[in-house]
């Protein structure tokens, strides 16, 4: 499963992934449809947005299935647990966007000001999402995706429980786990795991905040590359039949292109 003995800079690197037969669906221009900047903070990608009326500074997380308002904020607008709204997101009018209030206090510490919610997947999906994290920036776009950066790669998506999620796996040097993990842009640590098995994800990392990876695990394995001595934490809040989620730790090595609706997920070189 693991290909031990890793290049200099902890990733062990196979040759870089032809793009086959989707190079043709690649070439064309994509329609844009808007792009905002926004913040890289605490590991989590905040932008600009307006949902419902309440305007803030919401996550961007593809690993929850839908959009999520903090249960301050609805007390604060006198709004219900779960309606339907407008939604404006980069500059994007959105229509018919569920939303269901809930607690966010684990996922707002840290932060300058308080987050109004989390955009999921449910609104991510409705896109082609270019994300730069360095400077932060967030782009939609609808239609064929653009040429390709040289040396890009391309992962397929499997969509689980309303999420994207990419096969990988994991080891701590005792016991090793496969399976499918979500993309995860609104937490700090490249491994989130659903399980506490795992010999450096015992008790006081399962309260650790978002922005807080406190383990390490020997080693991840991503599309035949491997990843040494990457930080690492619990998930409670994934589900379990998910192996876990991967944050922002690993994904800011580059800039992500998150392709829903198609199962695309391009990694280009920053």
């Amino acid at each position: 499963m693991f290909g031990f003995g890793a290049q200099a800079g902890g990733v062990n690197r196979r040759p870089p992934l032809a793009l086959g037969l989707t190079l043709g669906l690649l070439l064309a221009p994509a329609a844009w449809a808007g792009e905002s900047a926004c913040w890289f903070e605490n590991g989590a990608v905040v932008v600009p947005a307006e949902v419902g009326g309440v305007a803030g500074d919401w996550l961007l997380d593809p690993s929850a299935p839908h959009t999520l308002l903090h249960e301050t904020r609805a007390q604060m607008e006198g709004l219900p647990e779960a309606f339907v709204a407008t939604a404006h997101v980069a500059g994007t009018p959105l229509t018919g966007v569920r939303v269901t209030v809930a607690d966010l206090d684990g996922r707002a510490p840290g932060f300058p000001t308080p987050i109004a919610g989390v955009l999921g997947a449910d609104v991510l999906a409705r896109f082609t999402v270019d994300l730069d994290f360095s400077p932060c920036r967030v782009r939609l776009s609808d239609g064929p995706w653009r040429r390709p950066t040289r040396g890009a790669r391309l992962l397929r998506l499997t969509l689980a429980g309303g999420v994207p999620t990419v096969a990988a796996a994991v080891s701590d040097d005792r016991r090793a786990r496969a399976g499918l993990f979500a993309i995860d842009f609104s937490s700090r640590a490249a491994v989130r795991l659903t399980s506490a098995r795992f010999h450096p994800l015992n008790e006081p990392a399962v309260k650790a905040p978002h922005g807080v990876a406190p383990g390490r695990l020997r080693a991840l394995s991503l599309d035949g590359d491997l990843y040494e001595e990457q930080t690492a934490a619990l998930a409670p809040d994934i589900d379990p039949p998910l192996a876990g989620a991967l944050g922002t730790d690993l994904w800011s090595r580059w800039r992500v292109r998150l392709d829903i609706r198609r199962g695309r997920l391009l990694l280009s070189p920053r």
